[in-house]
């Protein structure tokens, strides 16, 4: 798709992103989580689909900026929009910190040991907040209350959450024309040269791992307030739901590109909707069904599929005999 396309396409999507909380009230919820999936998955990527490193910790980040939002509001003392914007603020600036603490020591591994240990920290980080009683512990943990109508809460999340999408699509746009991004898919192709060529290749994957958590750390501190309870386990450090959508997401539209994540959040969550729907009872076997079909038949994507069909689209030409 060539960059006219993309700007008309980007369009038509700030446009029905606009309208559609105001047409379709009755899934103004669904909407707003949609946005969220959007940021799950464009996250996930610049690790695993920019620099080529499979993560499951970045739930941590999601669920740091969640409990920071909430405990700043809780004692803050601060009215309720100011308290959530600062909380955000917050949540974000902790997520950061965490990401370059941890991934200074996790990010000198690579392949699945890199996986096991993110997923370890997930795990890890849910059974602490369930022990920790400053933050509820095991009982959770309330937000305040949105002081409106919740049909009017989520028109606002909804819309919050699609700026904040609409910001990480269009930052990480930018930075994947940088030299930075360059970096990012040299040591996704090959480490190894890449640190012969003099790259410092510990210090831009600790890099990575930052940008992706400044945005979980945002959207987790909204997120806590919009979903109105905070459980470690189930909400907060959800690597079951949460942490694994991201990798599925990312995966079916096209890890490695920029459209592929969003394209795959969409497909995954209307489809995950119309399961919880239609399917009741059966929708977790239904979205296991899902995976193996991810897994076999769209191994690059769904973008990645149409692109080796139809690579004209992308601007790559054929020469026929």
């Amino acid at each position: 798709m060539n960059g006219r396309g993309q700007l008309i396409l980007g369009i038509v999507i700030v446009a029905a992103a606009i309208a559609a909380p105001l047409i379709f009230p009755a899934f103004r919820a669904q909407i707003a989580m949609l946005w969220i999936m959007v940021l799950f998955a464009l996250t996930w990527d610049i690790m695993g689909g920019q620099t080529g490193y499979n993560t499951f910790g970045n739930i941590i980040f999601f669920g740091t900026g969640m409990y920071a939002s909430a405990v700043l509001q809780r004692d803050g003392g601060l009215d309720y929009f100011p308290g959530l914007f600062l909380g955000m603020g917050l949540g974000a600036v902790i997520a950061v910190a965490l990401a370059a603490v941890l991934g200074s020591m996790i990010l000198r591994m690579r392949g699945h040991y890199f996986a096991i240990a993110t997923l370890g920290l997930g795990i890890a980080a849910g059974e602490l907040a369930s022990g920790w009683g400053f933050i509820g512990a095991g009982s959770g943990m309330s937000p305040p209350i949105f002081p409106a109508a919740p049909d009017v809460s989520y028109i606002f999340f909804g819309y919050l959450f699609f700026g904040l999408a609409l910001v990480s699509f269009i930052v990480l746009a930018l930075v994947y024309r940088t030299r930075f991004g360059l970096a990012l898919n040299a040591i996704r192709d090959n480490e190894d040269k890449a640190e012969a060529l003099g790259l410092k290749t510990d210090l831009y994957k600790v890099a990575a791992w930052m940008l992706a958590a400044l945005f979980l750390g945002l959207c987790g501190g909204a997120a806590g307030n919009m979903l109105g309870f905070i459980d470690p386990r189930d909400t907060a450090f959800a690597g079951a739901t949460f942490g694994v959508w991201m990798v599925l997401m990312a995966i079916l539209g096209g890890k490695g590109t920029l459209w592929g994540p969003v394209l795959g959040a969409f497909v995954f969550h209307v489809t995950q909707e119309l399961f919880w729907t239609y399917l009741l009872g059966w929708q977790r076997v239904a979205l296991g069904l899902i995976i193996v079909a991810i897994v076999v038949f769209f191994p690059q994507g769904i973008l990645g599929w149409v692109r080796a069909r139809w690579p004209e689209r992308f601007g790559h030409r054929i020469e026929t005999p």
